[in-house]
């Protein structure tokens, strides 16, 4: 059986970040003491009220030497959910701050988390997010304990940084994992990826520049990746070993040619306006299997509710009731 975070602290850093937001947002509504830890508390707060997070919002530069030691000192928290990255942004290419955010940083945490004791939390301590770049080229059925071959910085990093996890949390004994993502949708992307630049279309009318869209990926909305992530949390301490990985995803593959149809249905866009192949497939794109959630249906008991076309639907009706941006 699951544990409960109600009325428990929780620390969530990369709080104001697409994902993070969700996964406030889904701690908050459970009831749990939320801190949001980011590098710009006026920006972030504006983001989460938008979003309709209750949560105390504070400013650090976790990467700083000893700040992470002092932020946990500080909030105390029963569980750690690090959402902090670096590499996601085509603009974010420099190699020391992609090792600072995505590798060092993550294990001065997990050891800061290590360190507080007295915690009475029976659960997971530590939820740090990873990504399916940390596989790469290895195709096939891509199981946590398989192979993994990175081949772009963000991707090699958060690898490093998975493995610096599992190190830590082997060496103290912390109940940790990392929760391996894969195509998020949703609410809160940033512009340029596939969602906001459909439901931008929508808005303006234009035409839709896409690739051929033969890829095939798993698409998991956004709000399910943040429930994923706070069951996860909830997982009773010794169901796993300490530093596993977590695929977080549906399990099912869709081209993103058929996402878009999907999208261009629910959004209102003329399939003639879908130009594909317009766009050329980024070298970094995998090509794989579908995706094992073994692991996320044992240890959760559950699996993402939404197929493409609901998530569409909720995306556009979250977007169309509530003050945030696309």
């Amino acid at each position: 059986m699951l544990l409960s975070l109600t009325s428990h602290p929780v620390l969530v850093t990369g709080a104001d970040g697409f994902i993070g937001r969700w996964v406030a947002r889904a701690l908050s509504g459970a009831g749990a003491r939320v801190t949001a830890c980011v590098v710009d508390a006026r920006a972030a707060a504006d983001v989460l009220e938008r979003w309709s997070v209750e949560a105390d919002v504070l400013e650090a530069d976790l990467v700083a030497p000893g700040v992470a030691e002092s932020v946990l000192a500080e909030t105390r928290p029963s569980v750690v959910f690090n959402l902090a990255g670096y590499g996601v942004g085509r603009d974010e290419r420099d190699p020391e701050r992609a090792r600072a955010v995505n590798v060092e940083l993550v294990d001065s945490l997990a050891r800061a988390t290590a360190r507080q004791t007295g915690i009475g939390w029976g659960g997971t301590r530590f939820v740090h997010v990873g990504s399916a770049l940390e596989y790469g080229t290895v195709g096939g059925d891509l199981a946590e304990d398989g192979l993994h071959h990175p081949t772009t910085l963000y991707g090699k990093t958060k690898l490093a940084g998975t493995e610096a996890l599992a190190k830590a949390a082997r060496e103290t004994a912390l109940p940790a994992l990392t929760a391996r993502l894969f195509m998020v949708y949703g609410p809160g992307e940033r512009p340029g990826r596939l969602f906001p630049t459909l439901f931008d279309g929508a808005r303006s009318g234009e035409e839709v520049p896409l690739s051929e869209g033969l890829q095939r990926r798993d698409f998991t909305y956004v709000e399910d990746v943040a429930e994923g992530l706070v069951r996860l949390a909830c997982v009773p301490a010794g169901t796993s070993e300490p530093g596993d990985v977590c695929n977080l995803a549906t399990g099912r593959l869709t081209s993103i040619r058929e996402f878009a149809t999907i999208a261009a249905r629910v959004l209102g866009i003329p399939d003639e306006r879908l130009r594909f192949g317009e766009v050329a497939v980024r070298a970094e794109e995998m090509e794989h299997a579908e995706v094992s959630v073994k692991r996320l249906e044992e240890w959760t008991g559950w699996r993402p509710a939404h197929d493409p076309e609901s998530g569409l639907r909720a995306a556009t009706t979250f977007l169309s009731e509530s003050r945030a941006p696309s």
